[in-house]
């Protein structure tokens, strides 16, 4: 069953909660069983030709102001109606109408005969005279009811006509807290615009007046959240407990996490924010976090309104990510929602979320980027034979170009992606969500809840082949499929998926094809004309130091010497697990800085010997991207080059080829964009031109016939310099 969205929770605490209208009604979903509190006719907007037309025309129906309704659906939805399948809440379409209504029990025994709480689709077909198939399935539908739920809520609340301000309080109550309303009128101050899953495109311009009132409840994290203050977090602590209470104090039967000194000096240091899913809804996943006989995370967002809950302090280890180094250093987010469900993560849990998320980052040092933000799908395994299991979450449909351009640090930091590649580029994927359609099956098989994949979703991902083209058999991932099959388009199966963000060393160019090295063997991305898949970029590589092949590791654990100050603890073994790196394969490095280390904690008191203590080394480790996941290679296996600088944009002389006229010279665009140094010569039929080392050039009769053209020295601290040549002009023609 789907989720029930409890739009009271959270609210309760704060003194928010706002009394249910009840309409008496059969079973939730089934449709109104009493005549329309207010006659709406939908007709118009059902009728509407596009979703523009029908906001306006809803408005014209309920008095709603059109803008206010773009803004409430776009952080439900971004204005899509995700063909009438349901949200992780339980909701549909464009503004995330419930299909069930909000559990809110007396906890006392005493609700038996109370009158039966009525779903948002129950109380809008009520408010409409639509039914509650029409409100999921239809755009406008959905659109007329969710501005009748509106109307009706600013009348109970007592307010009359005035200006966006005075529906304030609806909004709080459609959105089920005051965190949604300060986001939709955030919206509406900065106005928003983009094409929309029919085709067509939604516009709200900016309206700065949007203001709420003075006297609306904010939205304020409790003092004992590690949160930004105005995000409205709720401290809900993950229990530390003993398995039972006689045992000992210094027992290790005990949960559901492990206290540390993350944020000091003595304990692992956080460098990775984990993304999940909860894979089950909102209300279950706090109850498991809760359990002491579970295990923890850090926070749970909950998909209709974005609350947060915190669990743990950050100097605590939660067991979220299945791999003990990855939690002794990382941040667990999980959210609301299933990996199959496609695209129904809702606008205002990823914008809670990333603001959390660059609350965090700064907080704790942690770089924005897919090589510290990453999804729980890629976290290796420990050991031979255990990366199979490891989860697959958030999926395929995970925005991860949204949630970057929300955290302020765009995936290909902005750049147009390009067919501008040549063997030993380094290049950074950027699929393209919206318009990025890849097949996917099995999403229900795969995440039971999910529903079944939907056709012409948008996803996060483009395919790697074994050889170049669209019929080739999928990549192979041998961590992910020990037996060596081919990878599939089942929902679950990330062995020939390049996410968004993931850096990769051409090999080779074959048309619209780049063969990158995935997995330990050459793979082929198609990289088309008309629809490039890939950005220049730049990054440290390695390659083997020999000609045999460099061991691949899940941990960057220490060597055994380390625990020698340290006879309580076991040393850790260094196993290298199902991968490794080939004599003639090179691999992008994605962190050159890895903290070598292994926190031990094994007792409840932490008072057995060498207890709560963080082992470090002095082998060094280099973190990789490979495959679909990051890994852990071993300095003193492999050699590590500086990155190259690399071309954005060409020089290119300007000007024309004619004795006495001066050409000029637009030097290009390069990476790294900071602390560049471009030397300038100038070539006359390829061979420099003496002394000619300007941005102008005036051509004389020394000239005449030639195709005169620029070289570009490119220089940075840290960098391997590259030379550019712009093409040519010519050849020179007298005056």
């Amino acid at each position: 069953m789907r989720s029930v969205r409890r739009r009271t929770t959270g609210l309760a605490a704060a003194g928010l909660l706002v009394p249910l209208v009840t309409i008496p009604a059969g079973t939730a979903g089934a449709g109104p069983s009493v005549a329309p509190m207010s006659d709406v006719t939908c007709d118009a907007v059902v009728a509407a030709p596009d979703r523009e037309s029908a906001f306006a025309a809803a408005s014209e129906a309920t008095g709603v102001p059109a803008d206010l309704l773009k803004a409430v659906s776009y952080m439900e939805s971004r204005w899509d109606q995700h063909a009438g399948t349901p949200s992780a809440d339980g909701g549909y379409g464009l503004f995330n109408l419930l299909d069930h209504a909000p559990e809110v029990p007396d906890g006392a025994g005493k609700d038996a005969d109370r009158p039966a709480a009525v779903s948002e689709l129950d109380r809008a077909a009520a408010l409409t005279g639509l039914s509650a198939a029409q409100l999921r399935s239809d755009a406008g539908a959905n659109t007329c009811g969710a501005a009748a739920l509106l109307a009706s809520y600013r009348e109970a609340a007592g307010e009359g006509v005035g200006d966006l301000a005075s529906w304030d309080a609806a909004v709080v109550r459609l959105g089920g807290s005051p965190s949604f309303a300060d986001r939709v009128f955030t919206t509406l101050r900065q106005g928003e615009s983009r094409t929309t899953d029919d085709g067509g495109r939604v516009t709200l311009a900016a309206r700065p007046d949007a203001v709420r009132p003075e006297t609306s409840a904010a939205a304020v994290s409790d003092p004992a959240a590690d949160c930004p203050p105005d995000l409205g977090c709720e401290w809900l602590p993950a229990p530390y407990e003993k398995g039972s209470a006689d045992l000992p104090d210094d027992t290790g039967n005990y949960g559901n996490h492990d206290q540390a000194d993350r944020t000091g000096e003595g304990g692992p240091s956080i460098d990775y924010i984990v993304i999940h899913d909860t894979e089950t809804a909102y209300e279950p996943s706090v109850r498991l976090v809760t359990d002491p006989t579970y295990l923890a995370w850090n926070y749970t967002l909950r998909s209709s309104d974005g609350h947060v809950a915190n669990h743990l302090e950050p100097a605590d280890v939660g067991w979220h990510a299945g791999n003990w180094y990855m939690n002794m250093h990382s941040i667990g987010l999980e959210h609301e929602g299933w990996a199959g469900t496609s695209g129904w993560f809702t606008e205002a849990m990823y914008q809670s979320s990333a603001e959390l998320v660059r609350y965090l980052a700064d907080e704790h040092g942690v770089p924005l980027d897919r090589a510290h933000v990453i999804g729980h799908d890629q976290i290796p395994g420990i050991l031979p034979g255990y990366t199979k299991s490891v989860h697959w979450d958030p999926g395929p449909y995970w925005d991860w170009e949204h949630y970057f351009d929300l955290l302020g640090a765009p995936i290909g930091d902005g750049l147009g992606t390009t067919t501008d590649v040549a063997p030993g580029d380094v290049v950074e994927v950027v699929a393209g969500y919206d318009d990025n359609v890849n097949p996917v099956t099995g999403c229900e098989q795969a995440s039971p809840g999910s529903g079944d994949c939907v056709a012409g979703a948008g996803t996060n991902f483009v395919v790697a082949y074994q050889e170049p083209s669209l019929d080739a058999p999928y990549a192979r991932d041998p961590g992910w499929k020990p037996g060596g099959a081919d990878g599939t388009t089942y929902a679950s199966d990330i062995s020939a998926r390049v996410n968004s963000g993931h850096k990769l060393v051409v090999a080779q160019v074959q048309g619209e094809w780049l063969g990158v090295w995935w997995a330990g063997s050459l793979a082929w991305i198609h990289n088309p004309a008309d629809r490039p898949v890939v950005v220049p970029s730049t990054g440290k590589t390695v390659t083997v130091s020999g000609q045999e092949a460099a061991a691949i590791y899940g941990r960057a654990y220490p060597e055994g010497a380390a625990y020698a100050p340290y006879p309580g603890i076991t040393p850790q073994a260094v196993t290298p697990i199902e991968y490794t790196i080939g004599a003639d394969q090179a691999y992008v490095v994605s962190d050159d800085t890895v903290t070598t280390d292994y926190y031990n904690a094994k007792s409840f008191d932490g008072s057995i010997p060498d207890d709560r203590t963080d082992v470090r080394g002095e082998d060094s480790y280099y973190q990789l991207w490979y495959a679909h996941r990051h890994v852990f290679t071993r300095a003193a296996d492999v050699t590590l080059h500086d990155p190259v600088v690399t071309d954005v944009e060409r020089p290119t002389v300007e000007g024309r080829a004619e004795i006495g006229k001066v050409l000029t010279v637009d030097p290009g665009e390069y990476l790294p964009a900071d602390d560049a140094d471009v030397d300038v010569r100038w070539l006359r039929d390829g061979e420099p031109v003496r002394g000619a080392d300007g941005t102008r050039y005036h051509l004389t009769g020394r000239d005449r016939g030639a195709d005169i053209s620029v070289e570009v020295t490119v220089s940075a601290p840290g960098y391997t310099s590259a030379t550019f040549t712009s093409d040519a002009v010519g050849p020179v023609r007298p005056h």
